[in-house]
């Protein structure tokens, strides 16, 4: 779907959700106060970045480990675009990632990643093979080209611009980076979804922290998994409520076809507990318990659903997969939450914040 996009307009709601990320949702209905706290910068070792296009709502986020972490993925989603994920396989050699990119603009984003290679290449940051030091980059794409003009998606020039602004600040949170273009509740068709998102959050137990940062762009409606509550999805015909899509599912109201990879939620948990590789993909996995959660339905066809995860070893405790798998699902479902209530409508995709009370 093809739209025009005042340049004003975008930035008003691009800015209004980069100053969402406080304790409480800001909008004309503010929802209750925001689940969960912290971010993914809460582990030590990590450096975050956006970079959002003000042509159109579309961007990529780089989470960098300049002395590299240890790295693993799990994909979930049966339409992934993804970027030197085989390597994270724990049979395969590499041990240390250095930036993870999450990305906007369907295959056209993993562009993106080169521009982090370059970023990291002159700092002289990456595996060192003798005569150059080569950066390893994953990363993850998510489709947002419908929602404004298609033929604008991140490329190299945005990931190094979403190097030079990480920070170890907390990310900010709503229409930015990867999340920027991001829409929910598609199953219906883009007339009846709503607006996505980026959030993060994280968790401290027994000296250990996970982070968890998430783009949503999920076909499916973004739920409260505490209260079973419709946060954000795919709205009745007349647009004026949320239908609850596994509801009209299972009641025989069956979607239109879509075409597959129009979706993907893509994220990363981290720990700055050590970690093996084959520790990390497990972790990786468990993340995805998150998506679970907080997502309905989820891993569909149509979604490319990608979680990576990292270990910087900052903190010295070595890796319990157990509570480190719990902490990442439940993180992730948090950030998942944040992403969508700190979401704010852009042209013809309305928000949370414009449904619930």
């Amino acid at each position: 779907m093809q739209q025009r996009w005042n340049r004003r307009a975008f930035m008003a709601a691009a800015g209004a959700a980069a100053l969402a990320g406080g304790a409480q949702a800001q909008g004309a209905k503010a929802p209750a106060r925001m689940p969960g706290a912290g971010s993914i910068t809460d582990v030590t070792g990590l450096r975050v970045g956006h970079y959002t296009d003000t042509r159109r709502p579309t961007g990529c986020t780089v989470i960098i480990a300049e002395a590299g972490a240890t790295g693993g993925v799990d994909v979930r989603g049966a339409a992934p675009g993804t970027r030197e994920t085989d390597l994270l396989n724990p049979v395969n050699m590499v041990e240390k990632v250095h930036a993870i990119v999450l990305s906007g603009g369907s295959a056209f984003g993993l562009d993106a990643a080169s521009g982090v290679m370059r970023y990291l290449e002159e700092k002289k940051i990456g595996f060192d093979v003798g005569v150059a030091h080569v950066p390893i980059v994953p990363s993850a794409i998510l489709f947002d080209l419908g929602v404004g003009d298609a033929s604008i998606r991140p490329d190299a020039a945005a990931g190094y611009q979403a190097c030079k602004s990480a920070s170890t600040d907390a990310p900010e949170e709503g229409n930015v980076g990867a999340g920027a273009g991001a829409t929910v509740g598609k199953l219906y068709g883009p007339k009846r979804a709503m607006k996505g998102g980026l959030g993060s959050a994280s968790l401290t137990v027994a000296g250990v922290t996970v982070g968890a940062i998430v783009a949503v762009n999920a076909v499916g409606d973004v739920l409260d998994p505490a209260t079973g509550r419709i946060l954000a999805g795919a709205r009745t015909a007349d647009g004026k409520q949320l239908l609850d899509t596994r509801a009209a599912i299972l009641a025989g109201d069956l979607p239109r076809s879509m075409r597959p990879g129009t979706a993907t939620t893509i994220g990363l948990v981290a720990t700055d507990a050590a970690l093996t590789k084959a520790q990390a993909q497990k972790i990786a996995g468990m993340a995805h318990d998150g998506l679970a959660r907080s997502i309905n339905p989820i891993h569909t066809m149509l979604d490319g659903d990608t979680i990576f995860a990292l270990g910087t070893g900052a903190s010295g405790k070595p890796g319990n997969v157990m509570l480190l798998g719990v902490m990442a699902a439940e993180a992730m479902a948090i950030a998942v939450q944040r992403a969508i209530l700190s979401a704010r409508a852009v042209e013809g995709f309305p928000a949370a914040v414009d449904f619930i009370a």
